[in-house]
C-alpha cells in the first residue's frame, strides 16, 4: 500500500503521470466501471483488471460478434493489467481480499451488496487497509427505491430523461448516440476516486465512492432541469436546436450538414455580415436574441434555404474567415482523419503483440507537468496473474496450488 506521504513513483512500465504509483483493483464489468479504470490508467495508475475465469468478462465475448476485428474490451482496458480470479470459490475472494489489502483504489459494479455477501463490500476491505478508496458504481446508486432494479445504459437514459430531449420535435423517443449514462457514471466515479485520494493525502483515511448510470445520466440535464426549476416548463426534443439561442443549430447544405453556433449578439451580426444580410440587424423579428428565439422558425427557414445552395467547406470556409461559430457533421471516419485530431494526440497507435495495429482514444485533458498517457494495449485474459500474486506476497507454488484448482488462470490455461 503506498504511503500517501510519499512522492508518487513510476507505475508498472515507467509512464509517469498524477497518479503513478498508485494501485488500483478494477473489479469491473462491461462498459461504466471499466472506463473509470481506463481513466485512472490514463492518469498513470496501476490499473490490475480482476476478471473471472475463461472466457472473461462479458466485453471479451462481444468479440466473437465481428470476428475479432472489432475488439470492444479493449476500447476500455487499454493500459492495464489482468488477473484471472474465480470469486465464486472461497479461495478466490480470499485472494482478492490479499490483493485489496495492497492496494490504494478498489473499483466495482457488480449490483449493490453482491460484493458484501462474498465478505468484499467496503466494510470488509477497510477494516484491513482503512487507506482504501473503494468505488461501487451502479445504475440507481445504492440506496433508494430503485437500488436494487438491473438497469443499463438505454433504461438510465429513459428515466433521467434524456430520451425525452434527444431527436426531433414529435418524433419517437431517441437515445443518445454514445452510450452517455455509462460513460458518464465512469467519469464521475474517475472525479470521486480523485477526490477521496486528495482526501487520503491529507487525513491518511479512505473511504467509499458511489457513482450511477441513473445520476450520470441526470446531472447532465443542465438547461433541461434549470428550465423546469425556472418555470415549471417541460423541456421537449429540440434536435440539434438550442434552447435558448438562434440560430444555433445544423443546416443540410448540398453534401452534407453545416453546425451554426451563433449564440451572442456579436456573432450574429458577423454571421449577417458574412451572408450580405445586415438588413436583419434593423428587423424587429430578429434584431435581439429574444426576438429570435421568438421567430426562430421564420429565421431557420430563411438560413436552411440559404445554405442548402453551396457545399459544406464553402460555408466553412467563409463563415469562419467572418468569424462565426460554425463546423461540419463529420462522421467517424472523418474525425480520425482530422488534422486536429492527430495535432491534439487524441489517436494513439501500438503495435499488438500479434504484430495487428492497436488504436485507442488519447486523454482528453492535457496536464502540463504530468500528463496523462493512453497505452493502445489492452491486456489478455489472465495475463499477468502471476505478476500481480507475486507482488501480493503470494509463492510460486501457492500460485501453482490456485491455478490447479482452477481458481487462478493464466494467459497459457484461459481458453
Amino acid at each position: 500500500m503506498l504511503d500517501p506521504a510519499l512522492p508518487p513513483s513510476q507505475d508498472h512500465d515507467g509512464a509517469a503521470g498524477p497518479l503513478a504509483g498508485v494501485r488500483v483493483l478494477d473489479v469491473t464489468h462491461v462498459m461504466a466501471g471499466a472506463f473509470c479504470g481506463s481513466l485512472l490508467a490514463q492518469m498513470g495508475a496501476d490499473v490490475v483488471k480482476v476478471e473471472p475465469p475463461a472466457p472473461g468478462e462479458d466485453l471479451r465475448r462481444s468479440q466473437d460478434l465481428t470476428g475479432g476485428a472489432f475488439r470492444p474490451f479493449d476500447a476500455v482496458n487499454h493500459g492495464k493489467r489482468s488477473v484471472c480470479l474465480d470469486l465464486k470459490h472461497a479461495e478466490g475472494a480470499r485472494a482478492l481480499r490479499r490483493l485489496a489489502a495492497h492496494a490504494d483504489v478498489f473499483i466495482e459494479n457488480y449490483r449493490p451488496g453482491s460484493l458484501a455477501r462474498r465478505g468484499l463490500g467496503y466494510e470488509d476491505l477497510a477494516a484491513e487497509n482503512p487507506a482504501l478508496v473503494y468505488c461501487s458504481i451502479s445504475a440507481f446508486g445504492g440506496s433508494g427505491p430503485y437500488r436494487d432494479r438491473p438497469g443499463f445504459d438505454l433504461i438510465a437514459q429513459g428515466m433521467a430523461g434524456i430520451l425525452s430531449l434527444t431527436g426531433e420535435p414529435g418524433g419517437p423517443p431517441a437515445a443518445a448516440g454514445v452510450p452517455i449514462a455509462d460513460l458518464n457514471a465512469g467519469t464521475f466515479a474517475a472525479l470521486g476516486i480523485v477526490s477521496a485520494w486528495v482526501h487520503r493525502l491529507r487525513t491518511g483515511r479512505g473511504q467509499k465512492v458511489e457513482a450511477s448510470l441513473f445520476e450520470g445520466a441526470l446531472a447532465y440535464t443542465v438547461w433541461e432541469s434549470a428550465l423546469y426549476f425556472g418555470t415549471g416548463r417541460v423541456a421537449e426534443a429540440n434536435g440539434s436546436a438550442h434552447r435558448l439561442a438562434a440560430p444555433y443549430r445544423a443546416f443540410p447544405t448540398t453534401d452534407g450538414w453545416l453546425t451554426l453556433a451563433t449564440g451572442t449578439q456579436a456573432s450574429f451580426s458577423r454571421l449577417c455580415a458574412a451572408l450580405g444580410l445586415e438588413r436583419w440587424l434593423d428587423d424587429p423579428r430578429f434584431s435581439n436574441p429574444v426576438s429570435r428565439l421568438l421567430h426562430r422558425s421564420v429565421l431557420e427557414d430563411e438560413l436552411a434555404a440559404i445554405f442548402a445552395a453551396r457545399k459544406t467547406a464553402e460555408w466553412i470556409a467563409r463563415l469562419d474567415t467572418a468569424g462565426v461559430p460554425c463546423g461540419p457533421v463529420q462522421r467517424m471516419d472523418a474525425v480520425w482523419n482530422d488534422e486536429h485530431t492527430r495535432a491534439r494526440g487524441m489517436l494513439v497507435e501500438a503495435e499488438a503483440r500479434d504484430g495487428s495495429l492497436r488504436r485507442a482514444i488519447g486523454p482528453a485533458a492535457k496536464l502540463s507537468g504530468s500528463p496523462w498517457k493512453t497505452r493502445a494495449i489492452a491486456p489478455e485474459h489472465g495475463e499477468h496473474s502471476r505478476d500481480v500474486l507475486r507482488e501480493a506476497g503470494y509463492t510460486d507454488s501457492e500460485i501453482e496450488a490456485l491455478v490447479r484448482a482452477g481458481i487462478v488462470e493464466t494467459r497459457s490455461d484461459a481458453r
